[in-house]
C-alpha cells in the first residue's frame, strides 16, 4: 500500500488535505485483485473531523483505508471542510450540509474516476454515521457511485437523533452537568419548534451550535433519507454495531430493513459487540461514550473483510 498526498478542491476556496491509499500491485495480486482497482470515498459523521475521522484515541478512517487497501481496494480520505475551514465555512450565509459535506464527497468521487489506476465503474461510497445518512443524497447529487455502504447510519432526521441522544444522556447525568444539559436541551427544543412550518428565510435567522442555523437542519430534513432511498436502485451494504450508543438497532437499522424490504441487492449485517466506531465496545451507553472513545481501538477486522467481500461481489 502507498499513501499519496492529495488535495480535494485544490482550486476552490476550500482546499482539503487528504490521502489516496493505493494498493500495492504485488500485494493486490496475492489477494486476487488486478488493476484498475475498485475504490471508495470515505464520508465523515457529524462535527468537524480530520481525514482519519479521529475521535479521541481512535482513527476509524485510517483503519478502513489501511485494511481495504491491503485487500486491493483504493481508498480516498480527506479533512472535513468544517475541520479545515471552520471559520470560512460559517461565513457562508446559512451554510448547508451540501457546503459542509456533500460537495467535497462528489469532488472526491470525480478525482477517483479520473485516475487511470481506478476502475471508474467501481467507485463506492462509505458513509459513517451522518455520512451514512447522507450517502444516498451524495450519490444522487453527483457522486454517481456503483454502490453505497452505510455504517452506523440513520434513516431518521438528524435533529430527532440529536434530541434522543440528549434525552438518554439526561437519564444518567448528575449535578451541574445535568442542569447544563437540561438547559441546552430546553433552548434547542424552543429553537426547533415548528421547524418545518418556518419559511427558509426565517430558519436562516435562527442561530444554533457550531455556526449552523435552523436552515441547516430544515434543508437536510426536507430531503429526507426515506425519500432518497426510494429513488435509488443502487446496491447497498448496511452495517450496524449492536453496542452502538449513538444510533439504534430498533429505530435505525431495522427501519432501513423495512424501507428496503423486497430488494435483492441490499445486504444487512449486525455486529453484536461493536460500538459506533465499529470497535469493540467497553460500555455501550451514551453516558459513558467519552470514556469509551478514550480507549484506543481499531475497526474490527470482520467489518473490513465484509466490506471488501461485498465490493468484490459488486
Amino acid at each position: 500500500m502507498a499513501d499519496e498526498k492529495i488535495i480535494i478542491g485544490k482550486d476552490t476556496p476550500f482546499p482539503l488535505n487528504g490521502l489516496l491509499s493505493i494498493p500495492d500491485s504485488t500485494e493486490a495480486l496475492l489477494v486476487g485483485v488486478e488493476g484498475p482497482f475498485p475504490a471508495v470515498v470515505l464520508v465523515h459523521g457529524s462535527g468537524s473531523s480530520n481525514m482519519d475521522e479521529q475521535i479521541m484515541k481512535n482513527r476509524p478512517f485510517r483503519d478502513l483505508a489501511e485494511g481495504l487497501s491491503a485487500k486491493g481496494i483504493a481508498v480516498i480520505r480527506y479533512d472535513k471542510r468544517s475541520y479545515a475551514h471552520g471559520r470560512k465555512l460559517i461565513k457562508i450565509p446559512a451554510f448547508t450540509v451540501f457546503d459542509e459535506t456533500i460537495d467535497d464527497a462528489i469532488k472526491a468521487s470525480e478525482m477517483l474516476k479520473s485516475d487511470p489506476r481506478i476502475d471508474p465503474e467501481r467507485v463506492f461510497v462509505i458513509g459513517h454515521s451522518m455520512g451514512g445518512m447522507l450517502a444516498p443524497q451524495i450519490d444522487e447529487m453527483g457522486g454517481g457511485f456503483a454502490g453505497l455502504i452505510i455504517m452506523a447510519g440513520t434513516p431518521r432526521r438528524l435533529e430527532v437523533v440529536m434530541f434522543e441522544q440528549m434525552n438518554e444522556m439526561l437519564k444518567t447525568a448528575k449535578g451541574l452537568n445535568r442542569l447544563i444539559l437540561k438547559s441546552v436541551a430546553k433552548k434547542l427544543h424552543k429553537k426547533f419548534s415548528g421547524l418545518y412550518e418556518m419559511s427558509d428565510e426565517e430558519a436562516k435567522t435562527i442561530k444554533l451550535m457550531g455556526g449552523t442555523t435552523a436552515y441547516y437542519f430544515k434543508s437536510m430534513g426536507e430531503n429526507d433519507v426515506p425519500s432518497c432511498l426510494a429513488r435509488t436502485k443502487k446496491p447497498m451494504l448496511i452495517l450496524h454495531g449492536v453496542k452502538d450508543a449513538q444510533v439504534s438497532v430498533e429505530r435505525d437499522f431495522n427501519v432501513y430493513k423495512e424501507l428496503l424490504s423486497g430488494r435483492d441487492n441490499i445486504t444487512f449485517k449486525l455486529y453484536p459487540d461493536l460500538n459506533h466506531l465499529f470497535m469493540k465496545s467497553a460500555y455501550g451507553t451514551i453516558g459513558m461514550i467519552k470514556k469509551e472513545y478514550k480507549i484506543p481501538g481499531h475497526v474490527d477486522e470482520e467489518v473490513i473483510a465484509d466490506i471488501a467481500a461485498w465490493i468484490e461481489a459488486n
